[in-house]
C-alpha cells in the first residue's frame, strides 16, 4: 500500500538529504541482488534514523533485524565516538554481503554484526541501551521489547518498525498472524507506564517510545 501519492513521495524525498555513495550502493544492489527487496529502510526512512541517532547521541544501539544492514549504517552515523552498534540477525545467508557493506563504511570498528536468534543473543550482553531499532519477525516484537525496555536508559528511545503494516492493523476485517502481533505489540506500548510514545504514520509506520525515568 502507498499511504502518500507518488507525487508527493518524490517531492519529499527531493527535500530529504542525500545519502552516501555507499548506502545508495546498498539500496541498488539490495534491490537487484536481494529477496524481499521492500525490508531495506531506503532514503527516506534512513535519513530518519540517522536523524533520530545524532539527536540522541547514543552510545550504544540494538538493532534487531539487520537485514542487509542499511539501516544499521544509516544509525551509525549518530554514534559517540567511543559508541558501539550491535545488530543482530537470523539470516546467516546475508551474513557476509553485510560484514562486506561494514567493512566498506567508515564505521566499520564500531559494528558488531551477530547472527542467530535474537531472543538467545539480546541476553548475552550486559548493556545500557540508548536507542533500540525493532524490525525483525513482527510477531516476536513483544518479546523483544520486553527483553530491552528496562535496559534503555531514561530518554532513550526504542523505535518499531512497520507497525502500520500497509495498512493491515487499521482494518478489522483482517486478520493474520503477522497483523495480529503488531496490533498486539502497539497496544503493549501504549499501555506501558514506562515510556511515552507516538505512532508516526511514516513510510509503513514507526512506534517511538521514549523511555521514562524509573
Amino acid at each position: 500500500m502507498e499511504f502518500l501519492p507518488p507525487e508527493i513521495d518524490d517531492y519529499a524525498g527531493q527535500f530529504t538529504a542525500p545519502h552516501s555513495p555507499l548506502l545508495e550502493r546498498i539500496e541498488r544492489e539490495t534491490w537487484q541482488q536481494v529477496l524481499m527487496p521492500r525490508m531495506c529502510s531506503g532514503h527516506q526512512q534512513g535519513r530518519f534514523l540517522s536523524l533520530i541517532s545524532k539527536l540522541v547521541g547514543p552510545r550504544r544501539i540494538l538493532e534487531v533485524g539487520t537485514y542487509t544492514g542499511y539501516s544499521a549504517l544509516c544509525m551509525a552515523e549518530g554514534l559517540l565516538p567511543d559508541g558501539r552498534l550491535v545488530t543482530l540477525d537470523v539470516n546467516a545467508e546475508l551474513e557476509t554481503r553485510v560484514r562486506g557493506y561494514f567493512a566498506d563504511s567508515p564505521y566499520a570498528a564500531q559494528l558488531d554484526l551477530r547472527v542467530g536468534d535474537a531472543r538467545e543473543l539480546i541476553p548475552q550482553f550486559d548493556e545500557t541501551w540508548d536507542l533500540v531499532f525493532l524490525d525483525a519477525d513482527k510477531e516476536n516484537y513483544i518479546t523483544y521489547y520486553e527483553m530491552v525496555v528496562d535496559r534503555v536508559r531514561p530518554g532513550g528511545l526504542i523505535l518499531a518498525d512497520n507497525v502500520l503494516w500497509s495498512g493491515k492493523v487499521a482494518d478489522s476485517s483482517i486478520s493474520d498472524h503477522e497483523t495480529d502481533a503488531l496490533r498486539a505489540y502497539n497496544a503493549h506500548v501504549a499501555a506501558d507506564p514506562r515510556v511515552e510514545h507516538q505512532l508516526l504514520p511514516f513510510r509503513d509506520g514507526i512506534m517511538v517510545a521514549r523511555k521514562l525515568r524509573s
